[in-house]
């Protein structure tokens, strides 16, 4: 993985956030890449029950100040960034008041989908990518983990199409068993087609449960990794159907060495590394 550039977008970090299969390895991933020499950036919602002064949050001025349109509203983007202790791993968090300052992650006191979280979505998948091109960071690999990150798929390859500093970057996708009920607001593929992508490609959102998000990131995405060993049925027979490049569930105490191979191997087209 030397000197590879490897990036990461979750809505769940440890430890950031619980331990879940999900936030255990958004972390345990680029810890590995770290410790065999490649670079990563790592990328998540700055959620309002993530607790500022004890991680050390800090705003990064330099790359705030942005107003990002949704559904024809300008929405300002506050960049955060904090450091995992002991393991020299910056995070980058995706702020904004109206999206992301309540005190819960996507559901209410009653367990119900937040109305919004369809433009959180979309919110979260523009901010991410307009901070990595304002740092003009070039990901040979960018790896999404989560419905929450489900989006960024789709708008790298059509919204950002040409931007030159992705053009050479493979999308991987990680599909978990972390579903909601229910659907995401019924206008969110209107949503989506305001930013000018076209109709087919989100056909998927006609109806945005979980999965059809998670088909819309398979769909956008040059390889796949099953995050949990268990998956909705349905999914797991679309991941089949599309024929990408796909690595089976690990755990965190075996997957160092299958996630490198299938990174150099099956997603970058590269000779084994030793």
């Amino acid at each position: 993985m030397k000197d590879k550039r490897i990036l990461y977008v979750s809505s769940e970090v440890l430890p950031f956030l619980p331990e879940t299969e999900m936030s255990s390895m958004s972390f345990e991933a680029p810890r590995m890449v770290n410790g065999h020499g490649g670079q990563t950036r790592i990328f998540m919602p700055r959620f309002g029950v993530i607790n500022e002064r004890r991680h050390q949050l800090h705003e990064v001025i330099r790359l705030s100040g942005v107003n990002l349109v949704i559904n024809d509203l300008d929405m300002p983007l506050i960049i955060k960034v904090a450091t995992i202790p002991k393991e020299r791993m910056q995070v980058y968090f995706i702020e904004n008041e109206d999206y992301f300052k309540r005190k819960a992650t996507f559901t209410d006191e009653d367990g119900n989908l937040f109305p919004d979280n369809d433009e959180r979505v979309i919110f979260f998948t523009k901010g991410v990518i307009e901070t990595v091109k304002k740092l003009n960071w070039a990901p040979d690999i960018i790896h999404v983990h989560g419905w929450m990150a489900s989006l960024l798929p789709l708008y790298m390859r059509n919204y950002y199409g040409n931007e030159p500093l992705f053009v050479n970057s493979k999308i991987v996708t990680s599909v978990f068993n972390n579903g909601f009920e229910g659907t995401l607001d019924a206008d969110m593929e209107e949503k989506v087609l305001f930013d000018g992508l076209d109709e087919e490609r989100v056909a998927h959102l006609k109806n945005p449960t979980f999965e059809a998000l998670m088909k819309t990131a398979i769909d956008n995405s040059d390889a796949v990794i099953r995050g949990s060993e268990e998956l909705p049925e349905s999914l797991n027979k679309y991941i089949e159907e599309k024929d990408l490049p796909t690595l089976d569930y690990k755990t965190k105490i075996d997957f160092a060495q299958a996630y490198r191979d299938f990174y150099i191997t099956e997603v970058l087209n590269e000779e084994k590394e030793d």
